[in-house]
């Protein structure tokens, strides 16, 4: 008897942990029993979609095969489903406004509206444009150690961290694109992509915040600093994708490098009298307040424009000022190393 007791009280613990886990808006009644009728007729209102006809893996129920999904559209995956959930979601906060309540979360994520089948596109185009600032600070510091600055006696470059920021590119690249690809559209491989991806970057910053900031240039020194943070991140990377995709394990793991790496550079910058130093202060300080609008989240304006998307925003800047930093970096160090061979 006692033992049917703890059981039915831990299903009834399940079922409230459950229910409070589930977002307000698909928690909604209403929201709910439009989505079923949708499902059932296909259609929201007087707006009907054609895909409902076929299941959520795209197979036809009953139809021609001319009368399938776009290939565009399947890509994105959206299925009757989505499509139903989507436009229940825009009907409901209709109806929520004109009663004069806020927007709320639907399945974890605020009420977006689509352009093009995009799921976020403010999100989307702040995405590529960091992507394009971020190839752009590349190329550029490419072209200054390659074709601007002197060479060694053995051909090399002068500055000695020229492969790390390289290596920093080609992760920072990755991670942009990815961004852009999930915010257009969210599923389970574009989540994970864009938070490997993240995850990936923000460890080989801290890698090179280390080994930047203590000069460290021995080869055999760098892989005894580089080697326990790429075990640790790859572990990360493996237990979100093959484990458990915990959101709020990532968050501490993820907050906890870009702390530390930007104590590092605020207190190096500092102490090593760096001439631009004021650049990497200014980019140490607008990034921790930049962070403040992932933790004041505020419904999109417009249902267009979120906190996530204005963090998006702030990056753009930051990230040209970043480049022009770990230029002057190169220039810097080039010079000094020149009158030490003088």
């Amino acid at each position: 008897m006692e033992r049917r007791r703890f059981i039915l009280f831990l299903a009834a613990l399940s079922c409230f942990l459950g229910f409070h886990e589930a977002s307000p808006g698909d928690a909604d009644p209403v929201y709910r029993a439009c989505v079923l009728q949708c499902e059932k007729t296909g259609c929201v209102g007087d707006k009907c979609f054609q895909h409902c006809n076929f299941s959520s893996e795209g197979n036809p129920i009953d139809g021609p095969w001319y009368l399938q999904e776009p290939l565009y559209i399947q890509w994105k995956q959206w299925d009757c489903r989505s499509d139903c959930r989507y436009h229940c979601m825009l009907s409901r906060e209709e109806e929520r406004q004109e009663l004069g309540y806020k927007p709320v979360k639907y399945h974890g994520k605020w009420p977006f509206k689509r352009i093009s089948g995009i799921q976020e596109p403010v999100s989307v185009a702040f995405s590529a444009l960091n992507l394009a600032v971020q190839f752009h600070g590349w190329v550029s510091f490419y072209i200054l150690v390659n074709y601007k600055l002197p060479f060694r006696p053995n051909k090399k470059t002068y500055y000695e961290y020229t492969g790390l920021w390289n290596i920093y590119a080609i992760f920072a690249v990755n991670a942009w694109l990815w961004s852009a690809v999930f915010h257009s559209r969210d599923v389970d491989l574009t989540e994970k992509l864009d938070y490997s991806s993240a995850v990936a970057l923000l460890g080989c910053s801290l890698m090179l915040a280390i080994i930047r900031a203590f000069s460290v240039k021995l080869e055999a020194a760098r892989v005894m600093v580089s080697a326990p943070l790429i075990a640790f991140v790859t572990t990360h990377i493996l237990y979100l994708n093959f484990y458990e995709l915990d959101y709020g394990l990532n968050m501490k793991v993820c907050v906890a490098m870009g702390v530390i790496q930007i104590v590092i550079w605020a207190v190096w910058g500092g102490v090593s009298g760096h001439p631009s130093r004021w650049k990497l202060w200014v980019v140490v300080l607008g990034g921790a307040l930049a962070m403040l609008l992932e933790i004041y989240d505020f419904p999109p304006y417009l249902g267009f424009v979120d906190a996530h998307a204005l963090w998006h925003a702030t990056t753009i800047p930051l990230t040209y000022l970043w480049w022009s930093f770990v230029r002057d970096d190169a220039e810097h160090r080039t010079s000094v190393l020149l009158k030490k061979t003088k």
